[in-house]
């Protein structure tokens, strides 16, 4: 006998029923006016549902999602911290809601003001000289650092200055970004621990490459999970040789309130507030990727920023900035949050975090090195997250343990990535998962490494607790089927 109630969820086209609807409206008691042909589409089919079946239906997909909220989310680089959720309250407030983008000055100070000290409290967390919050994304926060190199070599007339050096193990977007901002991309390699190898940083800044050198794009912590030993030598050949030093701020979860990159000399940097300061974040945003500079690029940032003169809270271009990033400041929920979040957690609560990030992951790769070996730095402390290169044997791939992880109930981590790592395993649990959710994740892998020997196929046909199987995923991305069709 089939059950009345089944784990699939099917469409809201199977569960329509001729003539039902989810209101009853009272007869008209004023003459009816018929709506104007042009409004109608006598070809559309649309469901026929009442209202019970409708709410339970977008409900029960709901469920079946992955969230921070349900779940623990270890992906690495990606920081899907948890959101608290009097973060959201606060960015549900009347005033922020309801603020239109084309208030008079005078009508938005308070949101001038959160604003403002949002700027402010970036500062005092990196060290930079300003801040501007324009960027929507940090790739777009990326942009506007390379944006802003590019501008400062062509105000001094080096318009040969177009390579950037970027690490392999840099974030994807690097390139892309140094690319779209017209810039030649020159990998450096990493050395067998991981950092940079400095022999070849120091041969592309040398000679006649010092002529053509406009900067160094690098993530540290880097994609390995590791500080990098020799960040201030890096910085000084870079700017020894002319160029500019663009730091990719997604790691900043692992450093805040710790080090400022301004005080290793950074000249400019993006920060995540969707990930180091708890918005959460996937499925393409919420984002905004602040971008702060030191004395060498101040005056470049995109604007308008946020000023104080007096009482007043107005906007202001800098001098040389290099324009606008977007139209208005869109995301500004997310802004909201991540004032909310620096202001209850103060300068201690601030630090802890990044303390408590680095602590968690030293844990947990504790827990799984004999498994999960990790193919660089095994020798010395991670930082917030740390990349497995685990061979399990029997054709299992890092695809496989993904695919089983989700059996046991917890999102898989980052998998290749970085390139560099065969079979890359990326984990980052965050600050905010307890010691039992570390145990539990890493008793879940544990014992994958042991089917793994056992019970072979049980991972190559993972998940098996989904409504969905195993996909084509390399069919889904060639053929996407992005709409259901009703008929």
């Amino acid at each position: 006998m089939k059950p009345l109630f089944s784990q699939e969820t099917p469409t809201l086209f199977a569960l329509s029923v001729p003539g039902r609807s989810a209101l009853a409206l009272p007869k008209l008691d004023i003459p009816e006016t018929p709506l104007p042909h042009s409004l109608l589409r006598e070809e559309l089919s649309l469901p026929e549902l009442d209202e019970v079946s409708v709410v339970r239906h977008f409900t029960q997909l709901s469920q079946k999602n992955y969230s921070i909220d349900g779940q623990c989310y270890p992906l690495g680089s990606c920081t899907m911290k948890y959101n608290p959720k009097v973060n959201e309250e606060a960015a549900q407030l009347r005033g922020f809601t309801r603020a239109h983008p084309l208030l008079p000055l005078s009508q938005a100070q308070g949101a001038l003001k959160l604003m403002y000290q949002v700027q402010e409290a970036l500062k005092n967390l990196t060290g930079f000289t300003g801040f501007s919050l324009q960027p929507a994304a940090g790739a777009q926060g990326e942009l506007a650092g390379v944006l802003m190199i590019r501008a400062y070599h062509r105000d001094r007339g080096a318009i040969q200055r177009k390579r950037i050096l970027v690490p392999d193990s840099a974030h994807g977007t690097n390139p892309a970004t140094c690319t779209m901002a017209g810039f030649t991309v020159e990998t450096i390699p990493s050395d067998p621990q991981g950092a940079v190898y400095l022999e070849a940083l120091k041969a592309a800044c040398a000679g006649k490459n010092a002529e053509t050198l406009a900067g160094l794009m690098i993530t540290n912590p880097g994609t390995l999970g590791l500080f990098e030993p020799a960040i201030q030598e890096i910085l000084r050949i870079i700017h020894d040789a002319g160029g500019l030093v663009y730091g990719d701020g997604a790691n900043f979860n692992a450093l805040m309130g710790i080090i400022k990159p301004a005080d290793l000399d950074f000249d400019v940097m993006h920060l995540n507030l969707h990930k180091s300061f708890s918005t959460p974040h996937g499925g393409g945003g919420p984002g905004a990727g602040a971008v702060g500079a030191g004395p060498r690029l101040v005056e470049y940032l995109p604007g308008p920023t946020i000023t104080r003169q007096g009482d007043t809270y107005t906007f202001i271009t800098p001098p040389r900035s290099i324009g606008r990033m977007k139209g208005f400041y869109g995301n500004f929920s997310v802004l909201v949050r991540a004032y909310t979040y620096i202001r209850l957690l103060g300068k201690e609560g601030i630090r802890r975090v990044a303390e408590y990030a680095v602590l968690n992951a030293n844990y947990l790769r504790s827990l799984l090195k004999e498994t999960y070996p990790t193919p660089f730095g095994a020798d010395r402390p991670c930082m917030h997250e740390f990349v497995a290169s685990p061979h399990l044997g029997n054709g299992i791939t890092t695809l496989d343990i993904a695919k089983r992880l989700i059996d046991y109930g917890f999102h898989p981590p980052t998998i290749y990535f970085p390139l560099i790592v065969k079979e890359a395993l990326m984990v980052e649990p965050t600050e905010t998962e307890s010691k039992e959710t570390l145990d539990a994740f890493a008793a879940a892998l544990i014992t994958i490494a042991q089917e793994a020997k056992t019970q072979p196929e049980l991972l190559k046909t993972a998940p098996h607790t989904t409504p969905v199987g195993r996909l084509d995923e390399v069919a889904a991305a060639r053929k996407p089927v992005l709409r259901v069709r009703g008929c």
